[in-house]
């Protein structure tokens, strides 16, 4: 008999599309359940995903189908809530609509305690929603806060009885700061009691996101060594203390990256497509970046990119700080990304300081993106954390060289040219500071004139895999520990 799969997440690929977790979601059940279909029956997965319908999957034109209605209960009161279904290469995916999310317009509010009814009633209504199609959960697979709340509602026997009564759970941890903090009012709403586990800080215990850690029978984090950040005073949050009493039923697995959609030989978004045995065609999509932005081209200048979410924690300060410290260097360098306005004016005020050697972009530009890392010789991520991180898997891919912090995904995904001249992909730094970016900037302009060598590190990063594949399987012996022991 198969292992049932209940996979939560908040937006998904490729209905609905904020960050990161779309990415996941997206791709690691599919691969789960494709994986899954070469193993004898009993082992194989049937796993299905649910999604709250929020206007902007609406918007995007999915129609799916209509299959009935059941009700959740908030204090006294009853809430309607609309099944449909629809699917992802073949998997079955379910959008659970009610009260909460009508008229809601963003995926995520600015202030996460909006978003607190949203997603509760959510959580809530996914335990439900076995029942209503008579078929068994196994495992509940949540992600990120917004979902944990379905963790709560059934470790605090709320909905464990018929097709959840034996089901366990797994929560992915993608990134520890975002707790789903003061939101007490709609978990009280909705009748979610306060953590009762000593370990649990006080103000934790009202918290969608510490709480589901207390009561979650295994955390897997995005990376293995954010599974070790995780337990550290400066990158624990305030819970590390509490998670290193959970250290049993913590680890790590990383994510991968869709390597259909983020293929340079098929790529139809980039100028010109190219393999790690033909990489002079590279140099097409630098020159077309270079006339598209008017960029004077300079022989031996290395074209540097940053592409990301812009937010303190993406560190780009510390790269613009670095770079100050470069200025007698050759570089040049594209900034794509929008967030933060205090971090957009700064990538603004930098290609006004430079403009010979900068181009700002302040806008998501999936396509700009593609070509980014299909043309510029080095991605920035001088991240001050990185929980996994998927950029510099997509650049290595496109034989773009990462230069990065070493932390979390970016030190298990990048090897470092200086420790393994012969294998390394990238060049990593150990502190969050203008000084170390500058230092190891230097040490990569320099490689970077050594075409052969720079051609070796480029060559390692695309043929290194970052498939699903490898995480899909480790995500399906988890499934299978979790089903075989009594918790």
């Amino acid at each position: 008999m198969s292992i049932h799969v209940l996979f939560l997440a908040a937006e998904a690929e490729p209905f609905v599309k904020i960050g990161g977790l779309a990415d996941v979601a997206g791709s690691l059940p599919v691969s789960i359940q494709q994986i899954s279909q070469s193993f004898g029956a009993s082992d194989r997965v049937d796993i299905r995903m649910a999604l709250p319908f929020h206007t902007a999957i609406k918007q995007n034109g999915f129609s799916p189908k209509y299959l009935g209605k059941f009700h959740i209960l908030r204090g006294q009161q009853e809430l309607p809530c609309q099944v449909y279904q629809s699917s992802n290469a073949g998997m079955l995916v379910y959008f659970l609509d009610g009260p909460p999310l009508a008229g809601k317009t963003a995926v995520y509010s600015p202030h996460s305690n909006q978003d607190g009814e949203k997603f509760v009633f959510f959580s809530l209504a996914a335990l439900k929603l076995p029942e209503f199609l008579d078929w068994r959960v196994d495992i509940l697979h949540t992600n990120d806060w917004h979902t944990a709340p379905a963790i709560i509602a059934l470790k605090t026997q709320r909905c464990a009885s018929g097709m959840l009564s034996n089901t366990k759970t797994l929560h992915t941890l993608h990134n520890l700061p975002f707790m789903g903090n003061n939101n007490e009012n709609a978990m009280m709403a909705y009748d979610l009691p306060p953590g009762d586990d000593p370990n649990l800080p006080d103000w934790a215990r009202l918290s969608p996101l510490p709480l589901g850690l207390s009561l979650a029978d295994k955390i897997i984090a995005v990376s293995p060594n954010y599974a070790k950040e995780i337990m550290t005073e400066k990158l624990g949050c305030g819970l590390e203390s509490f998670l290193i009493k959970r250290k049993s039923v913590i680890s790590g697995i990383l994510n991968g990256i869709d390597t259909d959609a983020w293929n340079p030989e098929t790529d139809p978004l980039i100028s010109q497509a190219f393999t790690h045995k033909n990489l002079h065609e590279r140099l097409f999509n630098k020159r077309s970046l270079f006339r598209r932005f008017n960029l004077p081209e300079m022989k031996g200048v290395p074209l540097l990119t940053f592409i990301s979410r812009m937010d303190p924690q993406k560190g780009l300060d510390i790269a613009l700080q670095g770079l100050e410290q470069c200025q007698s260097q050759p570089w040049q360098v594209i900034i794509l990304g929008t967030g933060d306005s205090i971090v957009e004016d700064l990538a603004c005020e930098f290609e006004r300081k430079y403009p010979q050697r900068v181009r700002t972009f302040i806008e998501f530009n999936n396509q700009l993106a593609h070509q980014l890392y299909a043309g510029a010789d080095i991605l920035l991520m001088p991240s001050r954390y990185e929980p996994c991180g998927l950029a510099q898997m997509i650049a290595m891919r496109y034989g773009c060289v990462p230069l990065a912090h070493s932390t979390g995904g970016l030190l298990d995904t990048i090897i470092s040219v200086v420790k393994d001249p012969n294998l390394g992909t990238g060049f990593l730094f150990e502190e969050d500071t203008p000084s170390q970016f500058s230092s190891s900037l230097k040490l990569a302009l320099k490689c970077y004139q050594e075409p052969q060598k720079w051609q070796q590190i480029q060559h390692n990063g695309m043929k290194t895999d970052f498939s699903w594949r490898k995480s899909a399987l480790k995500y399906i012996h988890e499934y299978q520990a979790l089903v075989n022991t009594s918790v």
